[in-house]
């Protein structure tokens, strides 16, 4: 808009406040201002209805002045920093030295001095210059190689060309000596919301006054075209001259807050910040059958990650929950969901999203964005980036949908985030069935501060892997028309110019876009700060409570596959012996997208704390405890397994434990089911206690079940499925009903015979069943 009036003449009328003309002035510089009863007073009588017409046009302009009157910037403060050059660091894409809590691009006014003011007046102590616009505060250095001083010489600064900013990846750090005093809450600096902050606050998207429609509208229409693109990608730009600093959409809490490019830890672990509850994985906490736990557990991870966000740990939005049904067992995620039932998954989507985002009462004012991730047809890691599925209508609707069906209609969930395969033919991100017609039109996914999100890559590999297109501006295009609203990547940043000049796409949709981002972004008091859960903080982070309820959530969701009478143990066994991978596992038990936990009990600090000797060595123990199975080595995020088997040798080394003819206890760890047939059959093995991925507190909750001070009450949400399934079934193959040869899938349609079947799981209770009258037909 400064560009659009530049050299234009405005009228005003007698009597106009002289701040209203300096605050116009201000903004636009070369605007010719006149009075026209006073340098025109001869001329004004002929003026008539054109001068009504001119002061139509300048209505707008000084409206937007006299809104920010309503905005609620601080009293201006003189300030210049003093700070002082340290010493040049290698920063990296994940763990920032100076963190995620504050990133501005200044393209045209970056300098050491620039960025030191404006970092010193937000009270930070800290400042660095990167890449020549790129500008970083923070509360205290972390991480980083010292590296020479030249390799913070290559870009020269944006704002004075005869200065240095820093490299690619290198960072120039300043010491601040005098930032300006901030809050604190619990000790900790707590920073001004964005819209108490200048210049943002002197703009009308800080007018609170207005509908937030109308406060957006106007912060779009102050940004160019270069500074809307920009702000369509993961690690968002903001507008710097604006006030608007960068913002990072790629945070995770799967179970728990976990470690991503816009999630800070800090360090030492101890110190505040530093951790957060880590919970059990999905797939164990669904195994408990136990619908309010999961909003239990969702609860209390809403609340941390929201009090890590008020202090710019973290950002705002999550890309959690991951609901794709557990469809194939070698899936490498599956433990990143709750079951291969979709109606399990429907009520785990119904508990957790209300729970993160802080209910269903009040949407437009959340804890945090959830994301339902990843729509849709999503059940693989193999061929991940390109493979196309063709599920028949009947299994799209009643078993892939349901879930993404519940997040959307049933939670009214924030956000959804598109997949990387392709679904009869197209690439899911540029699908105006699944994003337009589907989401949004039948399941009504159509307020504005609802968002789509494309998985990191996605809309990059619609051109260069689904060759869905023929350039990569045309990939960026359709996906933007389809409906995707944010790229985690950079095609939407590099292409998308390309793609408005070459009217692929327009204007009016990135604008669409981005107002359904910052929307969504309002939701959670990113501007205002005006939100019930802003004053959550680092004593709302790991409290007591919430490590009873990790507790509870990992014993609840173990189960028992086997148990000749064994268990639960008796007080006789003195000496045990631990045996296996997993007898002194730490970090392996939170499984994948875990963050940094305040303490994890492994099974050998567990043992310890309940016998008088335990130890390695099986040959004078009287009871022998193997904890084996898989882990993320084999199962995870680009790795699906390729075998159902039990991996390496650790059949060989329980069958040797078996032959020693003493109590053998078996626990199982990992995600995926794993063929326990040989288990089974071996009378020697007294007992098989599965445990997933059980959390910080899994090595308590496996050895109190071992003892009995808990009993085991979780049920297999997967088939366990032998060994030869994978001859059986191609990992390609969506298909659910069996045909010919071809068994089905899931336990409602397999016509083979599982190992183990779906809800199986034993107790240490016994039950007898009897009708109470004749059941009716």
């Amino acid at each position: 808009m400064q560009d659009d009036l530049a050299g234009c003449v405005v009228l005003y009328c007698l009597g106009t406040d002289s701040s209203l003309l300096d605050s116009i002035k201000g903004r636009w510089r070369q605007l010719t201002l006149f009075d026209p009863f006073v340098d025109f007073e001869p001329e004004m009588k002929s003026f008539g209805s054109t001068f009504a017409r001119v002061g139509l046009v300048v209505l707008p302009l000084i409206a937007s002045v006299i809104s920010a009157s309503h905005s609620t910037c601080p009293p201006a403060v003189d300030y210049t920093a003093d700070f002082k050059y340290v010493e040049c660091r290698q920063d990296g894409y994940y763990g920032r030295i100076l963190g995620r809590e504050r990133k501005v691009i200044f393209r045209d006014t970056n300098t050491p001095q620039y960025c030191a003011d404006y970092c010193g007046r937000s009270g930070y102590p800290w400042a660095g210059v990167e890449a020549g616009t790129q500008c970083f505060c923070g509360g205290q250095p972390d991480g980083g190689v010292i590296t020479g001083n030249a390799n913070c010489s290559t870009y020269t600064c944006s704002g004075d060309k005869s200065q240095k900013c820093g490299g690619a990846f290198f960072l120039q750090l300043y010491k601040i000596n005098n930032p300006l005093p901030v809050e604190k809450v619990d000790g900790d600096v707590k920073r001004q919301p964005l819209c108490h902050t200048s210049p943002l606050c002197e703009h009308t998207v800080c007018d609170t006054s207005l509908p937030i429609s109308e406060r957006i509208g106007s912060l779009l229409s102050e940004m160019t075209l270069d500074e809307k693109i920009v702000n369509t990608v993961n690690a968002a730009d903001g507008v710097g001259r604006l006030g608007l600093p960068g913002y990072d959409w790629w945070n995770e809490a799967l179970h728990g807050l976990a470690q991503a490019p816009g999630v800070k830890f800090n360090s030492p672990n101890g110190s505040a910040f530093s951790y957060a509850t880590s919970f059990p994985m999905a797939i164990t906490t669904g195994s408990a059958f136990d619908d309010p736990l999961i909003g239990e557990i969702a609860s209390v991870i809403g609340r941390e990650t929201r009090a890590f966000a008020n202090f710019e740990q973290c950002g705002y939005d999550f890309w959690t929950p991951n609901i794709n049904t557990f469809l194939d067992p070698r899936w490498g995620r599956g433990q990143e969901t709750p079951s291969e039932d979709s109606f399990h998954t429907q009520q785990y989507v119904k508990q957790l999203v209300p729970g993160l985002q802080g209910g269903l009462d009040h949407p437009e004012e959340k804890q945090i964005i959830a994301t339902c991730k990843h729509f849709n047809l999503n059940y693989a890691e193999t061929n991940r980036y390109g493979e196309n599925y063709n599920a028949t209508a009947q299994d799209l609707a009643e078993y892939f949908n349901a879930p993404f069906k519940s997040c959307v209609r049933d939670v009214a969930v924030g956000s959804v985030m598109c997949s990387y395969n392709a679904a009869y033919g197209v690439p899911s991100c540029a699908s105006e069935y699944f994003l337009q017609d589907t989401l949004r039109e039948n399941w009504n996914f159509n307020e504005p501060y609802k968002y789509v999100v494309g998985d990191c890559g996605a809309v990059e590999y619609i051109h260069t892997i689904h060759n869905f297109t023929d350039s990569p501006a045309e990939g960026a295009a359709i996906a933007l028309n389809a409906g995707t609203d944010l790229d985690c990547g950079l095609t939407f940043g590099s292409y998308l110019n390309e793609s408005i000049f070459n009217n692929y796409t327009t204007e009016a949709r990135l604008n669409q876009a981005l107002t359904r981002l910052y929307t969504g972004l309002h939701t959670v008091g990113y501007f205002d700060g005006h939100n019930r859960y802003a004053n959550l903080s680092w004593s709302d982070v790991a409290t007591e409570d919430a490590q009873a309820l990790n507790y509870r959530s990992a014993w609840e969701g173990m189960v028992l596959l086997k148990n000749d009478g064994l268990l639960p143990l008796s007080a006789s066994y003195k000496k045990v012996a631990l045996i296996g991978p997993y007898a002194n596992a730490s970090s392996q038990m939170q499984g994948i997208y875990a963050g940094q936990a305040p303490y994890i009990i492994t099974p050998l600090q567990a043992a310890e704390a309940n016998w008088d000797s335990v130890q390695y060595a099986f040959g004078t123990a009287d009871l022998i405890i193997y904890l084996g199975g898989i882990d993320d080595t084999i199962e995870r995020e680009t790795m699906d397994r390729k075998s159902l088997t039990w991996p390496g040798n650790q059949l060989d080394l329980v069958q040797q434990l078996s032959d020693l003819s003493k109590p053998l206890t078996i626990v199982q760890f990992g995600g995926g089911q794993i063929d326990d047939s040989e288990l089974l059959a071996n009378d020697n093995v007294n007992a098989l206690l599965w445990a997933g991925y059980p959390g910080q507190e899994g090595g308590n909750a496996a050895v109190d079940i071992l003892l009995g001070k808990q009993a085991p009450a979780g049920r297999l949400t997967t088939t366990q499925y032998a060994a030869s399934y994978v001859d059986e079934v191609s990992i390609f193959n969506p298909d659910l009903r069996p045909n010919g040869s071809y068994p089905g899938r899931t336990y409602k349609w397999y016509t083979g015979k599982p190992v183990l079947p779906f809800g199986f799981g034993l107790s240490y209770t016994t039950f007898d069943l009897a009708w109470c009258g004749k059941p009716l037909k």
